[in-house]
Formats: structure tokens, sequence, C-alpha cells
């Protein structure tokens, strides 16, 4: 095969996993064995660890007047690791400084942070750390190209969204571009760019949200047609449950595309639930792996994996926070249009509901506080508006607590031992998924853990030969995996 045909492998890497001098040789060891492979390998990441949270407090610190201990900071953070690296702070970095320094002084003179500003200085923490990545590759002997996503990302238009949210959260076209793969074309060469970011049709920065970095690898490996995209994080794959909490968890190395989406929307911040719909569409594999032991084999998700089809509890994912709001009118049996009337009031408040359950004369829902604003007031506007038609009552915090796998209405008869562990607990809203993929109780939140531990002790029961269930948590780091669970960004 001609070099400058050969596929492409995306590799997105998260915060922990460019913060040190230690994971960046992993990743230059890891960019180097991808080429010896024949492939073109395109990079995309983060912004340092604890940096987007930093750009946030500048932009805080520039409202009440004194921005420069924050800047300061900033500076600090990126300059330690340069000096790590044995480089000298990139140009670029120093030019986003400037830049950052001359917003927050015009935030503190204006006292205001419109969006678009947010959208710039959240924007500086992927700029500068990619900066500082292709610095440091050049000098172990890369050919390495700095790229700007906002040069080949393009938020897409998206009817009934406001605003804001195209400002902050915004979504891109993913169809294939040839265009941007004749760019990325030259053989050997390593392209570098940024997650997070995208420019909308008059060049302005937009952001894709918190975990936006994820999301961003997907379209650059749909937009290349990849051979497949690797997500390198903090830990070796997705797991049957929590380390922190279930030592136990068993690594899945097989996953659907749909099962995977479960996992993550039911809680496990291992993938952004968004990143998955790009590659779904174009059978695009996905990879996860753990940048800082790059030898272990990781999570594989596709449209094809092994034992596709059978009925089991792959996972136990639990989600707290979550608020639910219970409607109940003796008036709603038969009552046409009151769902309706019901969700609208929901819209009008901009509130975006996940489960639902219905019975002759009551409503429950619950609310996910990672899509919605949920403070005292806003539930308090809420069950105003909600008065005339129903009685409401806001119930929480409360824990959502899933059984995740194929068919599982198929196995409900094996799950009576299961079931029964909830016999003491208070379950206010029981939901089987439509797609078949879980099964989820809404419980109080204190009681979340421990009953994720019964369950996974009871459900996770791996065969000889499993080509799903791998080794436990505890086998792949004993004996640090104590530790190594309690610093994972899992739940």
């Amino acid at each position: 095969m001609h070099p400058s045909h050969a596929p492409f492998v995306v590799l997105k890497f998260g915060g922990t996993s460019v913060s040190s001098v230690a994971n960046w040789r992993n990743i230059r060891d890891v960019l180097k064995q991808r080429l010896a492979e024949g492939v073109r390998p395109v990079v995309v990441h983060s912004a340092l660890s604890g940096i987007t949270d930093r750009l946030e407090g500048l932009l805080g610190a520039a409202l009440a007047g004194e921005p420069g201990p924050a800047l300061a900071q900033i500076e600090e953070r990126h300059a330690k690791l340069a000096a790590e690296l044995g480089i000298e702070l990139p140009p670029g970095v120093r030019r986003q400084l400037a830049e950052l320094g001359q917003i927050a002084a015009g935030v503190a003179l204006v006292k205001e942070v419109s969006d678009r500003v947010r959208a710039r200085v959240m924007a500086a923490g992927e700029l500068m750390a990619t900066d500082l990545g292709v610095a440091w590759l050049a000098t172990q002997g890369l050919d390495v190209e700095w790229v700007d996503a906002r040069t080949v990302l393009f938020a897409e238009e998206r009817k009934g969204a406001s605003e804001k949210a195209g400002i902050l959260s915004a979504t891109c076209d993913f169809a294939p571009d040839a265009a941007m793969q004749a760019k990325f074309s030259t053989p050997g060469r390593v392209y570098l760019s940024q997650g997070f970011i995208a420019s909308d049709a008059e060049g302005n920065t937009v952001l894709l949200g918190r975990g936006g970095s994820d999301t961003s690898g997907a379209y650059f490996a749909a937009k290349l047609q990849a051979q497949r995209l690797e997500i390198w994080t903090d830990v070796p794959g997705m797991f049957s449950a929590n380390p922190k909490g279930v030592p136990n968890a068993r690594l899945l190395k097989q996953l659907h595309y749909d099962e995977a989406q479960e996992i993550a929307t039911s809680g496990a911040k291992v993938l952004h639930p968004r990143c998955i719909l790009p590659v779904k569409q174009y059978r695009i594999p996905l990879y996860v792996y753990a940048t800082q032991t790059p030898a272990l084999e990781g999570t594989v998700i596709t449209a094809t994996p092994a034992d596709a089809d059978a009925a089991q509890v792959k996972a136990i994912a639990i989600k707290k926070g979550i608020t639910l709001v219970s409607m109940e009118s003796p008036g709603m049996w038969h009552q046409v249009g009151f769902l309706a009337d019901v969700f609208q009031v929901f819209k009008q408040h901009g509130l975006s509901v996940d489960l639902v359950s219905t019975s002759e004369t009551n409503v429950t829902v619950s609310l996910d506080p990672a899509a919605n604003t949920l403070d005292d007031a806003a539930l308090e506007a809420l069950q105003a508006s909600l008065g005339s038609l129903c009685r409401a009552e806001v119930i929480g915090p409360c824990a959502a607590l899933s059984l995740v796998g194929r068919n599982i209405r198929g196995i409900l008869h094996d799950l009576g031992e299961a079931f029964a562990l909830f016999e003491e607990q208070r379950v206010y809203l029981v939901s089987q998924a439509a797609n078949d993929l879980n099964f989820t109780f809404v419980i109080d939140e204190e009681q979340g853990d421990r009953l994720v531990a019964q369950l996974h002790e009871l459900l996770i029961r791996p065969t000889a030969n499993d080509r799903v269930l791998g080794p436990t948590w505890e086998q792949l780091y004993a004996p640090a995996g104590a530790a190594r669970a309690r610093d994972a960004p899992w739940w």
C-alpha cells in the first residue's frame, strides 16, 4: 500500500494523559509504534488536567477585578510541564496567555462575560496544551504538525437549540471529508489537534461541552474514515462496575456500541456518551486504553462483539444526584393530552427528562443533573408551573442503579435473587429500557454503593474462557490496584 493511502488511526488523549513527562513518553512510544504499523496517526487531546477549571476560575476572578493571580497559576502550570519536558515555553502558549490577559482585563472592566468570550477563554486550554505536545514530540524525532481543530470541525445548526447551547455545547457535522483527508495526507507525519473546540459558520470559536474531547476524537475518526478510534485515558477500558467501590469489577473486553453508550449514559465517565454515534454510524471500531499502562488489552467497542446476542448483565452502573418529580392527579386517567401538557411544562423550563414511569393517577420522571440545572429556584419554579395540572412533589437526592447488558428481558426470570436485595429499600421508580439494554431502579442515594457491590457479586460471573468478562481491577493492578481505583475518574 502506498503510504499516502495508508489508513488513518485517531488517538484521543485525555487531560491526565498529557500532564506528565512519563505519560508523554508513553504517547511518543505509541505513536512510533503506530507509524511502524503503517498507519497514519492523528492525535486529538485535551487541556492539561485541571486547566479547564482554572480558566473558569480566571473568568470569576476577572469579574471580581483580580484576574492576575489566576492567570499566573495557569502560566505556571504550563511553564512547569515545559521545564519537565526540557523545552522552552512555546510561542503559541505565550500568545494564548497574552490574549487571556487582555480578555480578563476587558471582563474586569465591563463586569460581564458573554458566551462568546467564555468559549474563547475555555478553548485556550486545548490550544496551549497541544502547542506543548507538538514542541516536545518534535524533539523526539517525530515529524509532527499542529492543526487548529477550528479549521476542520464546524458546528451545525440545531433546530430548537438555544444560542447558548450553540456556543457552549455545539455539535458538528461528521460526514466523511475528502478535503480533510487530503490535508492530513503527508506520509510519516503525525498530525496533532485539539479536542473540545470547533468553529461556527462565522468562524467564531465554539465548544463541544464538558467531555467534548471524546466527541472530537469521534468526529475526526468519522471525517477521516479512520480504521479505528483509540481513546487513551486513566483506566484500561470499561469495567463491570466502578472499581472504587467494587475492586473485583471486571474489564469488559468487548462491547457493542449500544452497550457502551448505555454504560456511559448510566454514569460511567470513561467515555462521553456523545462520542459513540459518529463511530457507530460508520462502523469504526473504538478502543479504550490506559496511557499509564499501554500494554494492557483494554476494551474494544464494535458492531459485532463476541456473544453479541447472548442475554447477559455486563455492568452495574450508578448515577447519583438524580432528582425525581412525582406528579399525581386523579383526573389524569383517560384524560386526553395530560402527558403532552406535563412535558410541555418541562420543555418551557428547559429541563430534559430521563426516566419515566406512569400509572393511572401518577407520572414520575427523573432529572439528570448532568443534563439540567437543578438548583432550588429552578425546581420551585417547575413545581409552581405544574401546580395547575397536578400535585407535584420533588424527591431527592436519589441514585439511578442500572443493570446493563444485552436482552435483559430474556433473563428476568434469573434475576429474582438480585431483585430480592431491594426488598428493604424504598424504590421510587423502576424502568425497563425500550431497547432492552438496561433495567433501572431509582432509590435513595445513600443506599446506592452498597447495592451496587451486592448486585455485582450476584450477577457478574465470568465463565471459562469468557470472551466478554476479563480480569478484575485487582488482578490488573495488584498490589497498587486499590490506590489506582481511588484515583480513577469513574462515576
